[in-house]
């Protein structure tokens, strides 16, 4: 597949382990698109070392004809891809907005305090690599984490104490919502596209009643969208035909709405350097010159003088 590239080592490797699948994937598209693969290739490498290695990058590279500061730039890019070892488990803890509100710091920090790991840490076992996630697209089942990408609702510092000791005894207790539990390098293996045949693997999850609150109230109130269907498939609203055509418009058009024929170069440069002539943005109907007639130029010292005349009578007035 790569026979006119000379490899690593480990790049040799890995591409006699992974070349069948790595076929499978560029198949995929077209063969003018092949550079398209790379993101499940790179899902591929993690499923094999468990992150993506220098050895994988430079497979990477070979197999879709890159360099390794593409792939590299790629592989830093996407936060799922790892590039030092991590654990068998993925364990992400929420912290952004309504779950930190919820107690999503709360749980991260107690994580990290009990495993004695930090952010993108793992524990000396290499059972668990903890990270703190900006979101987990959860917010209805607040604070939420996940394992491997698979959720663990409305947890509590206790709770997700409880899991990952669970883990790291060899068990895998089932998430919330979703399928049975699995490793990151059999996660990685689903997410470059292949299917998991471990029994109990694929499964529909269940519907959680916080995601169908909207839909209990509406129905308990009689609340729908007016008009709705849901027989009816959505199609393309019909685009209107003008009311009114060109001509008709013109006709209706004020005398004075006729389009400035200077060029913008030519009103840009009348800005930065204005004339008697010239139209300043605060002109008042007043000053604004006339055709044929030249612009009036404010005097300051007459403004002024003006401005004491009428102090003075103000004075005088009250005086009397």
């Amino acid at each position: 597949m790569i026979s006119d590239v000379t490899l690593s080592p480990a790049a040799a490797a890995l591409a006699a382990k992974l070349d069948p699948l790595a076929r499978e994937i560029i198949a995929r598209y077209p063969a003018d698109r092949s550079r398209s693969a790379l993101l499940p290739l790179l899902h591929l490498v993690q499923s094999e070392d468990g992150h993506v290695s220098p050895a994988g990058v430079e497979y990477c590279a070979a197999v879709l004809g890159l360099t390794k500061a593409q792939v590299g730039a790629v592989a830093t890019f996407y936060t799922m891809y790892k590039r030092r070892p991590a654990g068998e488990y993925l364990v992400s803890v929420c912290t952004n907005t309504l779950c930190n509100v919820m107690g999503g710091q709360a749980v991260y920090d107690t994580l990290s305090e009990h495993l004695g790991v930090g952010h993108d840490e793992t524990t000396g076992d290499r059972s668990i690599t903890l990270e703190h996630a900006e979101c987990l697209a959860a917010c209805d089942y607040a604070p939420v984490m996940t394992v491997n990408y698979d959720f663990y609702d409305n947890v509590a510092p206790d709770t997700a104490v409880e899991i990952v000791d669970q883990l790291r005894s060899g068990l895998r207790p089932p998430p919330t919502r979703g399928a049975r539990l699995c490793s990151l390098k059999e996660m990685s293996l689903q997410l470059a596209g292949f299917p998991d045949t471990r029994p109990g693997a694929v499964a529909d999850g269940v519907v959680g009643e916080a995601t169908l609150r909207g839909n209990r109230l509406a129905e308990r109130y009689g609340i729908s969208v007016a008009g709705f269907d849901p027989s009816t498939p959505i199609g393309r609203t019909a685009e209107k035909p003008p009311t009114t055509t060109p001509a008709a418009r013109a006709e209706r058009a004020p005398a004075n709405s006729a389009p400035d024929q200077k060029s913008p170069e030519v009103r840009a440069a009348e800005t930065r350097n204005p004339d008697a002539a010239t139209a300043k943005p605060d002109t008042t109907a007043d000053d604004a010159p006339t055709d044929g007639a030249p612009a009036q130029v404010k005097d300051p010292a007459a403004d002024r003088a003006q401005e004491r005349n009428l102090n003075d009578a103000g004075d005088g007035g009250a005086a009397k």
